[in-house]
């Protein structure tokens, strides 16, 4: 069974990354794949000049292809 967790930026183990020089670490940004896909399955996607197109799948998975 897999765990759940309420924040996507606190590791699995529940302890929040510390930085040394007392900075804040640069998580990267969540978002829902739904706001992205926006009500569609297909979503294209502009990456250094080349198209790369982002699909949802019937059974709910997402699979990104150049």
């Amino acid at each position: 069974m897999s765990e759940k967790h309420s924040d996507p930026n606190t590791p699995p183990n529940g302890s929040a990354a510390e930085p040394s020089d007392g900075k804040e670490e640069s998580l990267p940004h969540v978002m829902n794949s739904g706001d992205l896909l926006n009500g569609k399955r297909e979503l294209l996607i502009r990456h250094r000049g080349e198209i790369y197109r982002l699909l949802l799948t019937r059974n709910g998975k997402l699979i990104l292809q150049k």
